[in-house]
């Protein structure tokens, strides 16, 4: 996507070309919202394939391999497709990576709240439409729309009410940090260093919001990006070790099925069956 933003709306008539001729499990450069206002969504992400009723809210982050299939529920089908680049609103984009984080689709509650979703949505395509578009009101609009999802899955008992302003900002900055050195073999020290703070308090931050330690999350980003790679790649399995910092591949295949239950090999194989269904 070469815009810094980008909506549109999937009707009936779309959703059924879409369910047609689905794409192939794919990753790209930028953010994804998506608002579920009528309809049901077939997610493929996580390596799990799950299927949520409207109304509902979805997000993929940037990298992430998946596949969305709208489809009509009740002879109706209407969802708000939100693209943006990282960079378009890093201030409140960890906003929704730690709302979202495990868990893609979130099936909300009917409502007046649900339905201002569907009027900034509304209101933000009117933006976009203008000969000369103001960037300045998208943002604020897309900033307000992460607040009221946030209110509307704290009213679902989706979040902890313990999180603070300046945990969610810690924590979000040692994602930005972590999303640009996963890859190489740093350890915890590494990361409290970058935020100035003592290893110990990272941790408790990022048991606070995640209950899992420091390592245990870029553990996690390295086995997601394995088998993001895994999936959408043909590279050996000594190729995948070697690019995400991994010394052996014996480790890393250690590592891979301690954490997942399967071989790498297995691994692909399974996923490679499941995206020809």
């Amino acid at each position: 996507m070469n815009k810094l933003f980008h909506i549109f709306r999937v009707n009936e008539a779309e959703a059924t070309f879409i369910s047609s001729q689905p794409d192939e499990p794919h990753s790209h450069d930028f953010e994804e919202l998506l608002i579920g206002i009528s309809g049901e969504l077939e997610h493929f992400i996580d390596f799990n394939v799950t299927t949520t009723q409207a109304p509902f809210v979805s997000f993929v982050t940037k990298g992430k391999v998946h596949r969305l299939i709208p489809r009509l529920y009740n002879g109706k089908c209407e969802i708000w497709a939100i693209r943006f680049k990282s960079d378009f609103i890093p201030e409140t984009r960890f906003q929704l990576y730690s709302l979202f984080h495990g868990k893609a689709n979130l099936k909300l509650e009917k409502g007046s709240c649900f339905q201002r979703l569907s009027i900034i949505c509304e209101m933000m395509n009117d933006e976009t439409s203008q000969e000369n578009p103001s960037y300045a009101i998208i943002k604020q609009l897309l900033s307000t729309l992460f607040t009221i999802i946030e209110v509307e899955i704290k009213k679902l008992g989706n979040t902890n009410e313990a999180l603070q302003k300046t945990q969610n900002e810690t924590f979000g900055n040692f994602l930005s940090i972590l999303e640009k050195n996963y890859h190489r073999p740093l350890g915890v020290d590494f990361y409290a260093e970058k935020l100035f703070m003592s290893t110990r308090n990272l941790n408790l931050i990022c048991q606070n919001i995640l209950e899992q330690s420091v390592s245990e999350i870029i553990e996690t980003r390295k086995l997601t990006e394995a088998k993001n790679l895994l999936i959408s790649t043909k590279k050996s399995i000594s190729e995948i070790a070697y690019e995400l910092g991994y010394n052996e591949n014996s480790y890393f295949s250690h590592v891979f099925k301690k954490k997942s239950g399967q071989s790498p090999s297995e691994f692909r194989d399974e996923m490679g069956k499941i995206a020809s269904f």
